[in-house]
C-alpha cells in the first residue's frame, strides 16, 4: 500500500548559540510521507537546507527507538507532540493533516540552557542523579534473583518508575519548570527495593537539595507533567517522594 504524502509548513526556533538572540523561521515542505517519523521528516529538512547552502537546523537525537531519552522538542505547545505515551522519535507525520502549521521550539526552562536551535544542555538531570540517583552495594558476583523476595505489586511499583528515559518532557510541560516527576520516579524506583533502603533518607533530601539549587520551580499538582510523559509515569510518585522527603526530614533533627 502507498503511503499519504502531505505538505506542511514549518515554524521553528532558531538560536546560533546560548547567548543569542533567537527567532522563528519558516519553512515548507511538500511530498512528506506519512510514514515518516517527526525526526525523518527534520532529516529531510535539513538536507534540503543543506543542498540550498543554508545552516540546518540542530535537534537531539540518537537511538530513535524511545529508549535513550536524548530527542525533544515542543511541537504545536506539547513536548514530544500531541500524541501521549510517545517520545518524539517515535510521533510519525501520520498523525497531522496535510496543510498543517507545525511550530516546533525546545524545551524551554531555567535550568534547561539552549545550546543551538533545538539543542538545550539538560545535565542538569543528571546532576540530581548524581547527587544520589545510586545505591552502594558491595563488589563481586551478581546475587542470585530470589535471594530477597520482593512482592509483585511493588516490583511493578518499582519498574513504572525506573521507566523514566530522563527526556526533560516534564520540566518543559511543567508551568514552574519543576522536575518532581523525574526526581520521583528515581527516588520511587529505589525507595520501593530494599537495595535503595540504606541511604533513602539521605537520597531524598541530596536529591530534593540539588534540584532547588539548579533552578527548578516547585510542584502545584498542574499534572502537565503527567500528560507529556513519553513513558507514562505517575504522578503518584511525588506524592511518594514528598512522604519520603518529610520522613527525612523529620529523621534528620
Amino acid at each position: 500500500m502507498q503511503s499519504k504524502k502531505i505538505d506542511i509548513s514549518l515554524k521553528i526556533w532558531r538560536q546560533e548559540h546560548p547567548d543569542a538572540q533567537g527567532n522563528f523561521q519558516h519553512y515548507s515542505l511538500s511530498g512528506i510521507s506519512t510514514d515518516m517519523s517527526f525526526l525523518e521528516m527534520l532529516d529531510v529538512l535539513n538536507e534540503k537546507l543543506t543542498l540550498e547552502g543554508k545552516e540546518p537546523v540542530a535537534f537531539d537525537h540518537d537511538c530513535r527507538e524511545g529508549i535513550c531519552g536524548m530527542c525533544g522538542a515542543v511541537v504545536n505547545g506539547q513536548p514530544h507532540g500531541p500524541e501521549p505515551g510517545t517520545t518524539l522519535c517515535q510521533l510519525h507525520m501520520r498523525h497531522f493533516r496535510d496543510g498543517d502549521q507545525l511550530v516546533i521550539e525546545p524545551f524551554r526552562a531555567r535550568a534547561f540552557r539552549i545550546e543551538k536551535d533545538l539543542v538545550v544542555d539538560r545535565s542538569s538531570l543528571d546532576k540530581i542523579i548524581q547527587a544520589g540517583g545510586y545505591v552502594s552495594v558491595n563488589t563481586g558476583g551478581a546475587p542470585e534473583a530470589n535471594t530477597i523476595p520482593i512482592a509483585q505489586k511493588t516490583a511493578e511499583q518499582a519498574m513504572d518508575a525506573a521507566a523514566c528515559i530522563g527526556c526533560g518532557a516534564c520540566v518543559a510541560a511543567c508551568p514552574n519548570a519543576s522536575a518532581m516527576l523525574f526526581v520521583s520516579a528515581k527516588v520511587s524506583q529505589l525507595a520501593l527495593l530494599p537495595q535503595g533502603h540504606p541511604e533513602r533518607r539521605e537520597r531524598a533530601l541530596s536529591m530534593v537539595g540539588k534540584m532547588d539549587e539548579l533552578g527548578f520551580g516547585n510542584c502545584s499538582n498542574e499534572r502537565e507533567c503527567e500528560a507529556a510523559c513519553p513513558k507514562s509515569i505517575s504522578i503518584r510518585h511525588i506524592a511518594r517522594l514528598n512522604r519520603e522527603f518529610i520522613k527525612a526530614a523529620l529523621f534528620s533533627e
